[in-house]
């Protein structure tokens, strides 16, 4: 009898009415390129989430799919694996009947690792379904290491250790296993933990009698935890050491980068120490590459937005502006659009400080200003080099500008940064700048403004039934969209930590040059000129994508006014 043929992960997910067959072809290609699986690139893409993928391939092998966030009970089974391949496989025991284990895994098509388990745990397995984020998030709630950070820190306050002994040691040796020295377990668990927990920065600030760690989660710092103020030296040496610092320099600034393997990923991490009042600050910027690779959908546009950007990146020349403060996601935008461009028929080349990752196929140039490689001198020499397209991470000052520009006029498309609150201050930013008013209208072909909002979490998601109405009303609602609007929030959970946000996505104002715009930047007209002209053309500003995104349920009012700048908000 012929074995029954297994049904496409695709078809699953259309059947379902979870995403269109357009959306599959979409994240077939997608996956092409990015050498994904399909269900991957879906997530990646935004088109579906990571439940229904994992419940469609539950489906798609006939296996049991479990949800971590509805079974909370602890599994009475879990001393049957040991937490080192709990870990490191994802997998969790349920329970035992003979010799048969029912375990819980991620990945349907890990035979591998499955065959690994019966060997090691001598026992036939049966294998169900769980999505990763969750299963992780379940291992760090309730499978507990015999020491975990908070523990770490109480037995290092309890102890008496010698610490000059300890500094001292952490400075003779550079290579010290993990658990030759307190401190250095203690450094690595913090680091790990940031990781699981999704954040993108680590905080380490001296105080006057402690040292407060912090974890920047979804752009907002969370207090983790204090450290005794007289493990200071030790503690901050110990990151110095995996960064490449000078330990003896404490008076300076000094960058370094560690990498790390975490939850079988390979992590980047950018180091910067700065002398303050009470010691020096540490502060670990974590680069993830998968965080640079997203889809431009992925990015949080709108259909006709998405469809708009695309015709303007994919120009031959001109100038591409994403403007923004610091954090707003614009390398991320920029990356997204390369990403997008990269084909073996063109040559790219960026100027970055500094280059945070590396993408084949591009060539990326890191700023050192020490030895005069300026991001003006990358780019006289990048001209050199017959690119087609040219990023240059920022435009910092004239000089970098005017080279921009000459590279847009001569026929190579060119994109870079801008701070400025949004798109039409840009225009007279770069003329404040120095740069000629008929080489701004002549050169640049769009401008992008974008802000980072966070998501609900969609585990929690709930209703809003009574939202401020002075945040409604500062954001521009009015009384009948107010009644015709359902709002949400998030109530927090153990997915979001007890945020009720999860993740982030973008707003945006995307401003293409017309006639008329070029008009009013060759004769300097005012800003509140160029922002009056651009709203009568219908253009979408930042809150209007802002009060979209909280009708489509994606945010809440009070994130948005947060992040938008809303105005008159202080005086309210």
């Amino acid at each position: 009898m012929a074995q029954k043929k297994r049904r496409r992960l695709g078809e699953i997910l259309v059947e379902w009415g979870v995403v269109s067959p357009a959306g599959v072809e979409e994240a077939l290609e997608h996956a092409r390129k990015e050498s994904l699986r399909i269900g991957e690139a879906l997530t990646a893409l935004g088109l579906a989430d990571e439940e229904d993928v994992t419940k469609a391939l539950a489906s798609q092998y006939d296996m049991e799919y479990i949800d971590l966030d509805r079974n909370i009970v602890i599994p009475s089974e879990m001393h049957l694996v040991p937490e080192d391949l709990i870990r490191k496989h994802l997998v969790l025991p349920l329970s035992k009947e003979g010799s048969r284990l029912k375990l819980i895994i991620t990945d349907p098509l890990d035979l591998e690792t499955l065959d690994m388990l019966r060997f090691r745990l001598n026992s036939e397995l049966d294998p169900c379904l769980a999505s990763k984020t969750k299963m992780r998030n379940f291992i760090d709630r309730f499978v507990r290491s015999d020491i975990s950070v908070d523990q770490a820190v109480k037995n290092m306050r309890a102890a008496d250790d010698d610490v000059a002994a300890v500094e001292e040691q952490l400075a003779a040796q550079i290579e010290l296993d993990e658990e030759s020295a307190p401190i250095i377990k203690l450094v690595t668990m913090i680091i790990s933990e940031a990781v699981r927990m999704r954040a993108s920065d680590i905080h380490i600030e001296p105080m006057t009698n402690r040292v407060r760690v912090r974890y920047r989660v979804d752009g907002v710092c969370i207090e983790r935890d204090n450290i005794p103020k007289r493990m200071q030296g030790p503690v901050l040496n110990r990151f110095k050491i995996m960064a490449g610092i000078d330990l003896a320099e404490k008076r300076l600034p000094q960058d370094g980068r560690i990498k790390m393997r975490v939850s079988n990923s390979e992590i980047d991490f950018r180091v910067s120490s700065l002398p303050s009042y009470h010691g020096e600050s540490v502060v670990l910027r974590i680069l993830r590459p998968e965080s640079a690779r997203l889809g431009i959908q992925a990015l949080g546009f709108e259909a006709d937005e998405n469809a708009h950007f695309q015709r303007i990146i994919k120009r031959p020349n001109g100038i591409f502006l994403v403007t923004g403060p610091t954090g707003s996601g614009k390398t991320t935008t920029l990356y997204a659009a390369l990403n997008e461009l990269n084909r073996p028929d063109r040559k790219i080349i960026t100027a970055e400080d500094p280059v945070e990752y590396n993408f084949p196929g591009i060539n990326q140039v890191q700023v050192n200003e020490q030895i005069g490689l300026t991001f003006a001198n990358i780019l006289r020499a990048m001209l050199r080099q017959a690119p087609n397209i040219i990023l240059v991470g920022e435009i910092r000052d004239i000089e970098v500008a005017e080279v921009a520009i000459q590279a847009a006029l001569t026929g190579h498309l060119v994109f870079s940064t801008l701070h400025t609150n949004d798109a039409p201050s840009a225009i007279t930013r770069l003329i404040d700048m120095g740069v000629k008013p008929f080489l701004v209208a002549s050169s640049i072909q769009a401008i992008l403004a974008q802000r980072l909002i966070r998501v609900i979490c969609p585990e929690c998601k709930e209703v809003y039934p009574d939202p401020d109405p002075k945040m409604l009303r500062l954001l521009g609602f009015r009384p009948d969209e107010i009644k015709a609007t359902t709002f949400y929030r998030g109530r927090g959970c153990g997915n979001c930590n007890g945020t009720g946000y999860r993740g982030r996505q973008g707003i945006f104002e995307l401003m293409e040059m017309t006639n008329q715009l070029r008009e009013l930047a060759f004769t300097r007209a005012p800003l509140s000129e160029i922002r009056k002209t651009v709203r009568a053309t219908g253009m979408k500003m930042l809150l209007d994508d802002g009060r979209l995104k909280i009708r489509n349920g994606i945010t809440t009012p009070e994130e948005v006014v947060r992040i938008a700048q809303v105005e008159d908000f202080a005086a309210e």
